[in-house]
């Protein structure tokens, strides 16, 4: 049987067009410096970049599943998924995720909706996707910051690493705790039964769901991109950035590395790794306080990042009450966490 194109509601989406032209107009008027030809470089192709991007990976997302590679990409995952009994579907996700992360959530987002896999397991599926999302952005910084830091560096990767790990096992052992034995066995066992070939084309699946979905995350991206966008203008993320560094890093690392936790709150990631290697070489600090330096940055700094680009993604795809709780509950594991390898590295090194 084939899909059937629901009928598009563009009301929400031109209620939020309303909404966002109302930021731009307030922000433009009250804001110094924030020109159209700001804005338009500033907001609007960053933000068609975004949605493209998240349309490309709900596209593949549901490529994945009409063209049946579910059930191949959830043998991959298979004996973790199996240990902490999340399903193939989850499985799935978990191995799109070493790919794309956009394509990933909108496979969790889709198995949700369509009432393959729970609330639970989204969430825990998620929380455990923090460890592709690691090796997702590994290659973009390991040569980069190895070169500027040496071992302290490669200390650094190693500890985000294992505390990626523990997350990974922590959202397994949850869902262990907390699934039906038999209702996991089952979803298995249907999972490596035939599929049945579907009547329509993987393409029209795409077309019939892709419009409104994509649609649907336009209408959450935009005026939250746009809200972000004028928050970090008016200086309220550099504010709230200095304020934790004042208050954290004076107490839990030597002051001569206070410049180094400062910077990698910057926009610019190797910026921080650049003034650790500095320190270094000039004997300021030593290797483990720049190790220290650098988790606690990144303690400090990533809850920031994720307001600035992690919200309006997760809040387009997930819509807003799922995102918020998805944001909130991954960055709170994420801390906890680097802080345990982090306390686990300074007492016994």
């Amino acid at each position: 049987m084939g899909h059937t194109p629901k009928p598009l509601n563009f009301r929400p989406a031109l209620v939020a067009l309303l909404v966002s032209a109302l930021m731009l107009t307030l922000g433009a008027w009250t804001l110094e410096g924030l020109t159209a030809a700001h804005m338009a470089r500033r907001i609007a192709w960053p933000l068609l970049r975004l949605v493209v991007f998240i349309g490309i990976g709900l596209a593949a997302g549901q490529l994945i599943e009409a063209t049946g590679w579910t059930r191949r990409l959830g043998l991959l995952g298979a004996p973790l998924f199996r240990f902490g009994r999340l399903g193939p579907h989850c499985s799935a996700a978990f191995t799109t995720a070493f790919v794309s992360g956009e394509a990933s959530n909108g496979m969790l987002y889709g198995f949700w909706k369509e009432g393959r896999i729970d609330r639970g397991q989204l969430v825990l599926t998620y929380l455990a996707n923090q460890l592709p999302a690691f090796f997702l952005h590994l290659p973009s910084t390991f040569f980069m910051v190895l070169p500027l830091t040496g071992w302290a560096g490669g200390l650094y990767f190693i500890l985000t690493f294992l505390a990626a790990v523990l997350r990974l096992m922590v959202a397994l052992l949850v869902s262990r705790r907390l699934s039906n034995p038999e209702s996991a066995q089952a979803s298995w066992a249907e999972a490596a039964r035939p599929t049945e070939r579907r009547a329509d084309s993987p393409w029209a699946t795409v077309k019939a769901k892709l419009p409104a979905r994509l649609l649907a995350v336009a209408t959450f991206v935009v005026p939250i991109y746009i809200a972000v966008f004028l928050l970090n203008t008016a200086g309220l993320f550099e504010w709230s950035q200095a304020w934790l560094a004042r208050g954290f890093s004076s107490k839990f690392i030597p002051v001569e590395a206070l410049s180094l936790v400062v910077v990698s709150f910057a926009a610019e990631f190797a910026s921080g790794f650049t003034t650790a290697g500095a320190l270094m070489h000039e004997g300021v600090i030593s290797t483990q306080q720049a190790v220290m330096a650098l988790l606690i940055g990144n303690i400090l700094a990533f809850p920031i990042r994720a307001l600035r680009h992690q919200l309006p993604h997760l809040l387009g795809i997930f819509a807003p009450r799922m995102g918020s709780m998805l944001l909130l509950l991954s960055q709170g594991t994420r801390v906890v966490s680097l802080v345990f390898v982090g306390a686990m590295y300074w007492i016994l090194f």
